[in-house]
């Protein structure tokens, strides 16, 4: 007999577990955790450096490369034989280091010659000395520093004519300058210029170059006289009437002048170099040799280097004249 009752099936799901995804992410993580240690570490060392630490930090990124590229820092004269550096940028004999002091220096020595600009400018207008000649004064900040000019006029000469006695008012000039100037550590330099018109005795007599560095040791002597260290001149010369001044003839009374130059830490490292470097007449210049430059030509280029050769022997010479 069959059985009328219906079979009940029951089915089951099995939950099934997920699979193993590996230890990648603890990688990563592990990466993360590195890099914001590194980042905090970084922060705090910049929160606990000083402003000067900071901006050498700076430069040891921003200069090896530059001076790496130019062979050597040419503008400071560099004497490291490795360019872009020391074994420690923050030590002393770092390049870095050492371009952060010299723009400090310069900055400096620029602010200097900027204030001493502006007290001379009040000086011209309130000493009695300086006000009553203020169309023969001529102030400028240039890149060799401060330039003071002292012009002669028409009816106003700075000196005897044709001679180097000063006038009782350009030494007066000259001494209300010293105070300012012995303020300054920046070292000066002295010019005498003359107008155009000759002496009678021509260029083989004495002549206006005479004149005019006759006329430049005179001014440096009465400023000497009010007090002006004797160190302070770094050279004291004479131009005659070679230096013209713009829009002037040169016959013009403005072109007999005293230049009393307050040289920048630059113009005066140039000029240090200039009178003193030896590198440039210590030894010849040596000049390959026709043997060496045929050899050299043969091996890079001897196909073309033979034909040259033959076709133009006189062309390569020893360098002899």
């Amino acid at each position: 007999m069959k059985n009328d009752k219906a079979t009940i099936v029951v089915r089951r799901r099995k939950s099934h577990k997920h699979a193993h995804h590996g230890g990648s992410w603890k990688i990563a993580y592990a990466d993360f955790m590195t890099a914001m240690m590194a980042f905090f570490l970084v922060m705090w060392l910049l929160a606990s450096s000083s402003p000067l630490q900071r901006h050498q930090i700076a430069e040891y990124f921003q200069m090896p490369l530059k001076v790496a590229l130019s062979q050597g820092n040419k503008e400071s004269l560099s004497s490291s034989t490795i360019p872009g550096g020391g074994e420690d940028m923050m030590h002393q004999q770092g390049e870095v280091f050492k371009q952060v002091l010299n723009k400090i220096d310069r900055d400096k020595s620029t602010m200097n010659l900027k204030r001493a600009h502006d007290k001379l400018e009040d000086l011209i207008k309130n000493d009695p000395r300086l006000s009553d000649y203020k169309s023969n004064l001529r102030l400028s900040l240039t890149d060799d520093g401060l330039l003071i000019q002292i012009l002669d006029s028409s009816d106003r000469p700075m000196f005897r004519v044709g001679g180097i006695t000063l006038e009782p008012y350009m030494r007066g000039i000259l001494q209300s300058l010293v105070p300012v100037l012995n303020e300054l550590p920046n070292h000066i330099s002295l010019t005498g210029h003359t107008d155009s018109l000759p002496y009678a005795g021509g260029g083989s007599g004495y002549s206006n170059w005479e004149l005019s560095a006759d006329r430049a040791n005179a001014s440096r002597r009465t400023m000497v006289a009010a007090g002006l260290s004797p160190e302070k001149f770094m050279r004291v010369t004479g131009t005659a009437d070679i230096m013209v001044l713009e829009n002037t003839q040169p016959d013009a009374p403005s072109n007999r002048r005293i230049s009393i130059l307050v040289l920048s830490q630059e113009k005066e490292k140039s000029i240090r170099h200039e009178y003193t470097s030896q590198s440039s007449s210590s030894t010849p210049p040596s000049y390959p040799q026709k043997e060496q430059i045929e050899a050299a030509l043969q091996e890079k280029f001897p196909q073309e280097a033979e034909k040259a050769l033959h076709a133009k022997p006189d062309v390569i010479n020893s360098g002899e004249s």
